[in-house]
Formats: structure tokens, sequence, C-alpha cells
């Protein structure tokens, strides 16, 4: 082997391997602070507040746990963290995919138009108009209701986004022509070709939305003055008092509250993957 070759394989080899240690780094950072809560949940109160802190419990308790279920709804406050993640979810993947389709396959005036509008709209914090949007709940009798916690997230302009570039490049407008010629309605075509072969980039918004939705903390307790209406975000802060936190029942119900979203990536998470490969940036 000339000995050019070599040094070039060699280098291409120190590159991989310095790439893989700063990503190893990476999730090593990123999981160490998930590693702490989880391990921290299962501390007594002595070991939470002593030091040097030390990661693994060195008297593991279940304590956290069977305080958590007694101190607060937990709950309670667990399935409307269900229920609004879920009736958000449907809604943005349900809008989604019709803006997107519309989008992509249908030509209209204005339609370059309106979607720089859309795609405008994703620059825009919720702070910059939450507080708006709060002034006209009030005028609507809206607060402390279920309809105003789940408002803001019923449409998400970057699922309009993913899905409209999706069936844009992954879907041939040979195949709704096709339809059409046999006679099919735009709703059928709709629904029995661009649904299901947009099944991965569907799969892909329904966990943004769902984590956006799961994990909602400032809108909800904005608008919810009852703690009947608290999802898990905000029902957690009842351990936050004013001089002091009880670290082990918040850490507790930390890790429960990351279940669900960790169990909808694994499950779905190959279809992340999938969706990215088959979408193009095409305009």
């Amino acid at each position: 082997m000339r000995p050019g070759l070599q040094h070039r394989r060699l280098r291409r080899r120190l590159g991989a391997l310095l790439i893989h240690a700063i990503l190893g780094l990476g999730a090593v950072f990123m999981l160490l602070p998930m590693l702490w809560m989880l391990a921290t949940s299962f501390k007594p109160p002595p070991e939470i507040a002593v030091w040097p802190p030390h990661l693994l419990p060195r008297a593991a308790t279940l304590d956290n746990y069977r305080g958590l279920f007694s101190a607060i709804p937990f709950a309670r406050f667990f399935g409307n963290s269900v229920f609004i993640s879920l009736v958000s979810t449907a809604s943005v993947v349900i809008t989604s995919m019709i803006a997107g389709a519309i989008f992509a396959k249908y030509r209209f005036p204005g339609r370059s138009v309106l979607f720089m509008l859309v795609l405008a709209t994703a620059i825009v914090p919720f702070e910059a108009y939450m507080i708006p949007l709060y002034i006209e709940l009030v005028r609507m009798h809206w607060i402390n209701t279920y309809q105003a916690i789940i408002l803001p997230t019923l449409v998400m302009s970057f699922g309009i986004f993913l899905l409209r570039q999706h069936v844009a490049s992954a879907i041939p407008d040979e195949l709704l022509e096709a339809a059409r010629v046999d006679g099919a309605s735009e709703w059928w075509t709709f629904r029995r070709v661009l649904v299901p072969l947009s099944g991965s980039a569907i799969s892909a918004v329904g966990i943004f939305a769902f984590i956006q939705a799961w994990a909602a903390f400032i809108w909800p307790l904005l608008v919810a003055n009852t703690n009947h209406l608290f999802n898990l975000e905000v029902g957690l802060t009842a351990f936050q008092f004013r001089f002091s936190t009880d670290y082990g029942k918040l850490m507790a119900g930390s890790t429960l509250s990351t279940l669900p979203m960790l169990i909808v990536f694994l499950l779905l998470r190959r279809r992340i993957i999938e969706n990215m490969a088959l979408t193009g940036l095409k305009g």
C-alpha cells in the first residue's frame, strides 16, 4: 500500500474517531441531568442535601413516589396532561396535513404569500402575543377552561411546513392525476392517496405536537386558576415552596412526567428518520 493512501486513511479514521468522541461527550452532558433526576427521585431527604453530592442513592427508597400521590392529585394532573396533549396532537396533525397538501399540490392566487405568512408565524415567540390572547379570552369568558389551555396548540406552523415539504417532494403529481382520471373526488384522493403516503411525516409532526403540548407551562399557569385544570408541569410546582423545595417528590414527579414523551419518541423515532430521509427542500 502506498504511504500516501495509508496516510489519508489514517487521517479519515482519526477524524471519525474525533467526531464520535465529541458526539459521545455531548450525549453524556445531555443525559447527565436526566440521570441525576432519576437518581434523586430515589434518594431520601438527607442524601439529597448532602455535600459533596453523589449521583447514585446509597439508601434507595420509594417514599418520594408514594408521597407524590398523597401530597397532590397527581392522577388528575396526569390525566389533564394526557387529554390536552392528545387533543392538541390530533388537531395539529389534521390541520397540518390538510394545509400542507393544499400548499403542495394545489395552485391558487396568493398561495406563496399565504405560505410565507404561515412561516412568518413560526419566528414570532408565543410570549409576544400571549397577553393580547389572554385579554381576548377574558372577553370571551374562556379563562379557567380546557379550551383556553388547548387553544394556542391547535395549529403548528412548523407542522404545516414539514408536511408541505413532504407532500411536494415525496408524492408525485401523477398519482393525484391518475386518481382524478378514475373519477375520484379531491377528498377521496386526500384520504386514500396523500394521507397513507405521508405516514412518516405525520408521525414526526405528531411527536413534535405531543411534546409541545405535554411540556406547556407558562400558558396553563396563566389561564388555569383552579388546580383541577392544572396539567402535570404546573401541578409539580406544588413542591416548590417559598423558602424551600421538596426535591425528592419534585424529581419523582418529573421522572413520571418524562415517561410519556420518552415512550412516544421511542415508538415513533424511526418515522422521524424516514421522513428526514424522504423529504427534500423542494420549493
